[in-house]
């Protein structure tokens, strides 16, 4: 297959992917909300079902803890299945080597992601729990990054001026994925042992800080690209502070305005659920900003070193050692 005309098959899988990848995280989070993990002490069976015999039905409204376990275990083995999917697609419509194998990495990460949360109920460690939602934030990013290489704009990106390096939204680029990721960790500690919520409110202004001065420095780069992507991140960034602030307020209470904390309200669960789930799409949407940032400077530079127009890989930015 010519790489001017990539499939689209592969960039609609990887899209459906995302977007399965999304309820899974969103039951997850309601399960950590609810404190429900351990809702079931066996696993991979649920009470001695298999998992796709278990009257999971029955649960809705007469015991939500085993209804969003077990959905979340559903949604863990309907994501498994895509994977499956998204690699058979990825070797048959797909030229590009490391694709390939970035397809192979998501489904890897899926299945070690499902024996975190199998390993997390037979020991009953909320340490496991922890780094079972850690992990599912990065391999939502990596179903992010195959969701952005194989979109036709990541394939025919050439840069309006050779001459610009990038240099300067490549470092704010990267320092943003870092503090994201430390953030979120933070959060993860905040969710499942109770600690660190100084750590984690004081980080969120700083990350809030960077990611507004990363998306001025992009909005000054003649890539429109580039230009939208820092504009979205500091868009999904900025809701996910009132997300954290709604949480604070649902969570302690407002005295100064009368609004007294009713502890595992509707209300409170669902915020504590976003702010949760908008982390990861936060981490994911800053790792595809940087990625986005990289393809353009290495076009650039690759277009003034030949003096044509050239169609690099990330295989380039990844050789290339980093920021320079």
């Amino acid at each position: 297959m010519s790489s001017s005309r990539p499939s689209r098959v592969l960039y609609y899988t990887a899209i459906a992917e995302v977007a399965l990848a999304l309820v899974t995280l969103i039951f997850g989070a309601l399960t950590t909300s609810k404190n429900a993990g351990m809702a079931f002490a066996d696993w991979p069976t649920s009470d001695g079902y298999f998992m796709i015999t278990y009257p999971w039905l029955r649960d809705f409204a007469s015991n939500w803890g085993k209804f969003l376990e077990h959905g979340h275990r559903l949604a863990g083995m309907v994501i498994g299945i895509w994977s499956i999917l998204l690699v058979i697609v990825a070797y048959r419509v797909e030229e590009r080597k490391w694709v390939r194998l970035l397809s192979i990495g998501i489904l890897l990460g899926v299945i070690c992601q499902g024996l975190l949360g199998g390993f997390r109920v037979q020991l009953n460690d909320r340490g496991l729990a922890m780094l079972h939602g850690i992990f599912a934030s990065i391999v939502f990013s990596l179903m992010g990054t195959m969701v952005a290489v194989t979109s036709i704009k990541w394939r025919t990106v050439t840069p309006l001026d050779q001459n610009i390096r990038y240099n300067k939204v490549k470092w704010w680029s990267t320092a943003c994925v870092i503090l994201v990721m430390l953030q979120y960790l933070y959060g993860s500690l905040v969710r499942h042992q109770g600690r660190g919520l100084h750590e984690h409110l004081g980080l969120g202004f700083v990350v809030l800080i960077i990611i507004t001065i990363n998306a001025v420095i992009a909005w000054r780069q003649p890539h429109p690209w580039i230009k939208r992507s820092g504009l979205l991140l500091l868009l999904i960034a900025s809701m996910q502070v009132v997300f954290g602030l709604k949480t604070w307020i649902l969570k302690f209470g407002f005295p100064t305005m009368g609004y007294v904390a009713v502890a595992d309200s509707i209300q409170a669960v669902s915020i504590r659920t976003l702010h949760m789930v908008w982390g990861a799409v936060m981490l994911m949407a800053a790792v595809v900003h940087v990625l986005k940032v990289y393809r353009v400077a290495t076009a650039s530079r690759d277009i003034g070193v030949t003096g044509a127009s050239s169609q690099p890989d990330i295989s380039s930015v990844i050789k290339s050692g980093g920021p320079s």
